[in-house]
C-alpha cells in the first residue's frame, strides 16, 4: 500500500516478478478490497500470488515509531510480522522509510554484532556501480557503527553485486587523513585497522568517479547525497530535452542519438536496482523509492530473491564473527 503509485504499480511489478523469475512467490499485504480488483484487472490468477490483509495504512507523513506502535493492522507491521514468523522470507515496501526502519528492528531484530541498522543503495558510475550506505536509518551513529556498515557493505558487494575484494571509502570533506570531524577521524582509525580493502576518505566528486566501489557515510549526510544527486539527474534530463528541442538541428541530433540516450537513462534510472537493502536487521527487507515504478518493484523482488538464496545475513554473521575484520 506504500509509495506513490499503489497499489496499481506494486500489483503490476509483483504480477511481472513471478513471471519472469520462476519459484517465486510474492504475498501482496494490504486493502484487499483494493487489492483484488487490481489482481483480477492484471488478468493474473496464477499460485504465485496471494494477499495478506492489512486494514491500516502508514502514511509518509506520520511518525515512524509512533506509526508503528498505534497502527498495527497497517501493511507495514503485518508484512515484516510475516518474516518474523517465517511465513515470508523477505519484505519489500515503497512506503514511509522511517516506518519501515523502525518496524524491522522492531519485530526482526538485529544480527549479532550489529548496533543500528543501515540503508543502503546502489548507485552508477563511470566505472560501473557503488554502494553507498548509510542514506537515511541512523543520522547519529559511533564510528564502531560506521565499520559495521563497512563490513556489511562489504559482504553484499561479494556475494549480491559480485565484486571481489571491494574497495572502501569513507566520505569526507577531504582525501587527507587530518580532515573531517573528531567522528570522522576516529571512524578512519577503525577503518585503518580493519582488515577492510579501505583507501582512505573519498570526497562528495567521487560519488560517481567510482574511486571506490562502497562509500560510507553517516545517514544524514548519505541522504542529503542521495537527494541531490537524484536532482542532478533529474535537471540533466531536463536540460538536455530542453535544448534539443530549440532548434532543427537540436531535434535531428537527438534522433541520431536515440539509442545513446536510451542506454545513458538506463545507466542513470533508479528502477534497474529495485530498492536499498536495509542492511543489519536479521531479516532481508529492501525499501523502495517512493516513485517506484512497476520495473523498480520487479527488480526490488528480484534483489530480495537473491539476498535470500545466496544467505546473505549467514554471511554477514560470519565476516562480523573474524576478529580481524574489527579492529
Amino acid at each position: 500500500m506504500g509509495g506513490d503509485h499503489a497499489p496499481e504499480v506494486v500489483i503490476e511489478g509483483a504480477v511481472a516478478a513471478v513471471k519472469e523469475f520462476p519459484g517465486t512467490h510474492v504475498i501482496l499485504v494490504g486493502d484487499e478490497s483494493r487489492i483484488a480488483p487490481l489482481l483480477k484487472k492484471a488478468r493474473y490468477n496464477g499460485p504465485d500470488i496471494s494477499l495478506q490483509p492489512a486494514s491500516e495504512v502508514i502514511e509518509m507523513c506520520e511518525s515512524p515509531a509512533n506509526s508503528v506502535r498505534r497502527k498495527r493492522d497497517s501493511s507495514i507491521v503485518v508484512g515484516t510480522n510475516l518474516v518474523k514468523e517465517g511465513k515470508a522470507d523477505a519484505f519489500f515496501s515503497a512506503g514511509n522509510t522511517g516506518a519501515v526502519v523502525c518496524a524491522a528492528t522492531l519485530a526482526l531484530r538485529l544480527l549479532p554484532g550489529i548496533e543500528r541498522p543501515g540503508i543502503a543503495i546502489v548507485m552508477p558510475s563511470v566505472k560501473g556501480i557503488s554502494l553507498i550506505i548509510d542514506v537515511g536509518a541512523n543520522i547519529d551513529p559511533k564510528p564502531v557503527q560506521l565499520l559495521q556498515y563497512g563490513i556489511m557493505a562489504d559482504v553484499y558487494m561479494r556475494y549480491i553485486l559480485n565484486k571481489p575484494s571491494p574497495s572502501v571509502g569513507l566520505l569526507n570533506i577531504g582525501e587527507e587523513e587530518s580532515k573531517g570531524t573528531d567522528f570522522v577521524k576516529e571512524t578512519y582509525e577503525l577503518f585503518e585497522k580493519s582488515s577492510l580493502n579501505f583507501i582512505g576518505n573519498v570526497e562528495g566528486r567521487d560519488l560517481f568517479s567510482g574511486k571506490s566501489d562502497i562509500i560510507v557515510c553517516d545517514g544524514f549526510v548519505g541522504n542529503v547525497a542521495l537527494k541531490v544527486s537524484e536532482s542532478v539527474a533529474e535537471a540533466m534530463q531536463i536540460f538536455l530535452k530542453r535544448h534539443l528541442k530549440s532548434n532543427p538541428l537540436g531535434l535531428l541530433g537527438a534522433l541520431l542519438l536515440k539509442t545513446s540516450f536510451s542506454k545513458f537513462k538506463k545507466d542513470i534510472d533508479y528502477a534497474e536496482y529495485g530498492g536499498a537493502p536495509l542492511l543489519g536487521v536479521d531479516g532481508v527487507v529492501i525499501i523502495g523509492h517512493g516513485r517506484s515504478s512497476a520495473k523498480a518493484i520487479k527488480n526490488a523482488i528480484r534483489v530480495s530473491k537473491e539476498e535470500v538464496e545466496r544467505k546473505f545475513n549467514e554471511k554477514v554473521i560470519e565476516a562480523l564473527s573474524h576478529k580481524e575484520r574489527v579492529a
